[in-house]
């Protein structure tokens, strides 16, 4: 997440980050984020020497206009086109300017192999090589998906694959854990006395949860939880959440598993109005179909004085691409959510700003993002790890 400058800079990493966050952003994870950057930038660059970009680039022009040249499908093709177009502008492989954006290629695409980068990093820590796994995934079926082939949940959801999603939603996976664990410790700190009730929306296969429930039996709090709700809309992953944590000691009495679906009202899943303490997810509220009518549901969930917290991906700035997204802006449910101008402009991450808006256009109060991305952004724009939240007043 911080940039390589950063990698021996202990001093400034202690100035911009909490205390209790510093342990987490050591120096391997930021070695690691560098590395997991560089390898889909390259991967990027294969994608677009594959659909014909280089030669589309010549004349320059917008992203749909480039997706046109290439004969890319006109309702994918644009926005995945866009993404593209935007990272490798970004890495300085081509030029961009303009509003709307416009592309040129300045000199040929350099020829990098991901490969390499990926050794660096088995040699490095191999324990973050399902977030490599997943984007080389992803680069394969670009092609396709673009091209009109493919959806892109065929493509990342295929039953062959459902291992390298569970390795890559793992607390073992340390470029996917840093968000279960800024979340857990958000949630820690704003949790209600003396007990409470907390949802937890896309659960996945339980990796939050675990690292959530383990910050509360290490902080001598796991007594405060007087009910822990699993949810999720995936049958695949809730079983795999559901055998996961009620394996636990702490289960019996406290844990309770279900299907729950963000996009429709809350009390098809048996939540009744004003009976919860919190609401918790890992990047899933950024993937809700039209976020306005999640907020507002999970406001009527909570209790007065109840928390809505999420760990998300936050987008540092307007336009600015997340490595990230590289392999979920396959997924249309990524790509095309209802928009809310000016806070939901895009599909995707949002902004801290963005955050901020939105839980107040909901009626949530005292809204906040951790660590401060706004400070920090200006000397470090690749930290996209962040808790998001607000409460109901």
């Amino acid at each position: 997440m911080l940039v390589r400058a950063a990698a021996t800079d202990s001093d400034l990493r202690a100035e911009l980050l909490p205390a209790e966050l510093l342990p987490l952003f050591d120096e391997r994870f930021i070695a690691s984020c560098d590395f997991i950057e560089e390898y889909v930038f390259r991967l990027a660059l294969g994608v677009a020497r594959e659909v014909g970009f280089e030669r589309a680039l010549g004349a320059g022009g917008t992203a749909a206009e480039i997706a046109r040249r290439t004969g890319l499908d006109p309702t994918v093709g644009p926005p995945l086109a866009d993404g593209l177009l935007r990272l490798l502008a970004e890495r300085g492989a081509i030029a961009s300017s303009g509003e709307p954006t416009r592309f040129q290629i300045i000199e040929a695409l350099p020829d990098l192999d991901p490969l390499k980068i990926e050794q660096a990093q088995a040699a490095h820590d191999p324990a973050a090589l399902p977030s490599f796994r997943l984007a080389t995934l992803a680069a394969e079926g670009y092609p396709r998906v673009m091209r009109g082939e493919a959806t892109g949940e065929e493509v990342l959801f295929a039953a062959d694959r459902i291992s390298a999603w569970s390795e890559y939603f793992s607390n073992h996976n340390p470029l996917y854990a840093i968000s279960n664990h800024i979340g857990a410790r958000a949630v820690l700190e704003r949790f209600p006395r003396p007990r409470g009730t907390l949802l937890e929306i896309g659960g996945g296969a339980g990796s939050g949860a675990t690292a959530l429930l383990d910050a509360f039996a290490a902080a001598g709090m796991t007594e405060r939880i007087e009910r822990y709700r699993f949810t999720e809309l995936s049958p695949l992953f809730l079983r795999r959440g559901q055998r996961a944590l009620m394996a636990r000691p702490d289960a019996p009495g406290r844990i309770g598993c279900g299907v729950l679906d963000i996009d429709r009202p809350l009390a098809e899943a048996g939540v009744e109005p004003g009976s919860l303490s919190v609401v918790y997810g890992v990047n899933a509220l950024h993937v809700a179909r039209d976020l306005a009518f999640t907020l507002a549901e999970i406001r009527a969930a909570l209790a007065p004085g109840g928390w809505v917290i999420a760990s998300e991906c936050v987008r540092p700035f307007p336009g600015r691409t997340v490595y990230v997204e590289f392999v979920f802006a396959l997924l249309d449910s990524f790509r095309a959510p209802v928009l809310q101008p000016p806070w939901r402009p895009n599909g995707g991450f949002l902004t801290p700003e963005q955050w901020l808006a939105a839980f107040r256009a909901a009626g949530f109060a005292e809204p906040f993002v951790w660590p401060d991305i706004p400070r920090i952004r200006e000397r470090y724009p690749a930290l996209v790890a962040a808790a998001v939240g607000a409460a109901k007043r």
